[in-house]
């Protein structure tokens, strides 16, 4: 390593934000970049330890010592070219992954590792400004065309790769826009979508053709696709949400986050309210929002219900409260359940853990309130974690906006997905392995949330590029992209 006893003479410091009375204000990005001088410092920090857990906590396989070594050697420009090797979209892990890898980092032993995620952040970050990043196109085609359905970062990744490896790749979305959550999931003030459009655009250079407002299985046939195209890759995510069951779910003013969240991102990209909204405008001004679901949808709802000027945001969290500290001898290096604040939470809301919810209150048709109980998670003969509510702990919350970011149980079915005739797994995703991604049904592969399941950007973007590969070696016989 470039300074083996950095870990020992430098504290760990990461990027700071604005004030929370100041980012509220915007919806714009408040994360600052650590100047030059001390991000090389916070390389330094990386150790020497002989087995890098962090690759085990990097679901992408980034080089994670080498491009730190490279960055405290002022070495720039080849830590870009590490970097990339192994993520295609380091500038959106670098903002919204949970970063799992610094879990992993045995300086996290002592709760003090690598600034990974910033690092990652701001080498990208430095390659866009300097133009070091450019489209990088196949010497010749192959004459292989490839359809992927679906634009998120599992699509955006495979598709990068197929294109870089000379096939002719088409990427369709239902959307008007390209991104999939990266777009209408996640919030601007986490991720600006000016990050996607060059992304695209980088793509485009690349050959690879985008064709937005097409919903496979309605606007086009699957069958279509497949006489067109000599393989389709399924990647259109998990978009189906955990519903609440309670009665009184169907009074105005109960809706899923991202029917919330996506309307915010249009108005943000510039969108009329007529365009934003076409069912109605959901508004979170004066209101008293509660979010049932405890992660980061819920997080970005509460970023989102405050800047729009909401009266109160109540997180409501069916599991009981995690421990201020994990237990590391029993966790460490896998990722801990422990409690954890995000930026959305600090800037103003309630939260309450273990709160089942028994009822929907309204007057007139719209929610007034939310009957909930208090609930006891305790194991029972097989060590099995049971939930009971407990007798008399009844309580009534004030709502006005009632929002579910209770997570997904996987891919939408009808339409696409029942049109492809695939097999799926008792998980209710899309069955195929990891090693070759097919499906059940001849030349149709799958990768992403609708392969995997809910998850994390990061491991999107790895399914696609192993998707890619697999894709490549069905085609070619054999394939020089990387797993």
């Amino acid at each position: 390593m470039g300074k083996p006893t950095g870990f020992l003479e430098f504290e760990r410091r990461d990027r700071g934000y604005d004030k929370p009375a100041e980012r509220l204000k915007t919806w714009k990005e408040f994360v600052k970049p650590l100047p030059k001088a001390d991000l090389q410092t916070q390389a330094a920090r990386c150790m020497d330890c002989g087995i890098p857990f962090c690759h085990q906590g990097c679901p992408v396989n980034n080089q994670i010592p080498d491009f730190n070594n490279l960055v405290y050697r002022d070495q720039w420009r080849t830590a870009l070219e590490n970097l990339q090797s192994t993520n295609n979209f380091p500038e959106f892990t670098g903002r919204i992954c949970p970063a799992p890898c610094e879990a992993a980092c045995v300086l996290n032993i002592d709760e003090n590792p690598v600034t990974i995620k910033t690092i990652e952040a701001q080498i990208i970050d430095r390659g866009w400004d300097e133009g070091w990043v450019t489209p990088q196109t196949s010497e010749r085609g192959t004459g292989k065309r490839v359809a992927v359905v679906g634009s998120g970062p599992s699509g955006l990744a495979c598709a990068q790769q197929l294109a870089r490896a000379g096939h002719a790749v088409t990427v369709f979305e239902k959307n008007d826009r390209i991104g999939g959550l990266l777009r209408y999931g996640i919030p601007d003030f986490k991720m600006e979508k000016h990050l996607i459009d060059r992304r695209v655009r980088q793509m485009e250079s690349e050959g690879v053709i985008f064709r937005t407002n097409m919903e496979i299985g309605v606007t086009v046939s699957v069958q279509r696709l497949l006489d067109d195209y000599d393989v389709l890759v399924m990647s259109g995510g998990a978009e189906h949400p955990r519903d609440l069951e309670a009665p009184g779910r169907e009074l105005s003013g109960v809706h899923f986050a991202m029917e919330f969240l996506t309307q915010q991102n249009k108005r943000n990209a510039g969108d009329p309210e007529d365009v934003a909204a076409p069912l109605g405008t959901l508004s979170a001004k004066g209101k008293h929002v509660v979010v049932i679901g405890g992660g980061d949808t819920g997080s970005d709802c509460i970023g989102t219900s405050n800047r729009q000027g909401a009266a109160a945001v109540v997180q409501l969290e069916i599991m009981p409260q995690p421990p201020e500290r994990e237990n590391k001898t029993l966790t460490w290096p896998n990722w801990p359940l422990k409690m954890r604040t995000s930026s959305s939470q600090e800037e103003g809301c309630d939260r309450d853990f273990a709160i089942g919810t028994k009822q929907v209150i309204g007057s007139g048709g719209k929610v007034t309130a939310l009957q909930c109980v208090r609930l006891d998670w305790s194991p029972d003969e097989q060590g099995r974690m049971q939930m009971r509510e407990i007798e008399g702990s009844e309580f009534e919350i004030k709502a006005d906006l009632v929002l579910l970011a209770m997570g997904f149980i996987g891919p939408r079915k009808p339409g696409f997905v029942e049109q492809t005739g695939v097999e799926m797994d008792p998980r209710g995703a899309v069955k195929a392995n990891v090693e070759d991604y097919r499906t059940t049904t001849p030349n149709i592969f799958s990768c992403g949330d609708m392969r995997r399941g809910q998850s994390l950007v990061v491991w999107a973007i790895r399914e696609g590029r192993q998707c890619a590969r697999a894709v490549d070696e069905f085609l070619m016989g054999s394939s020089r992209l990387p797993r």
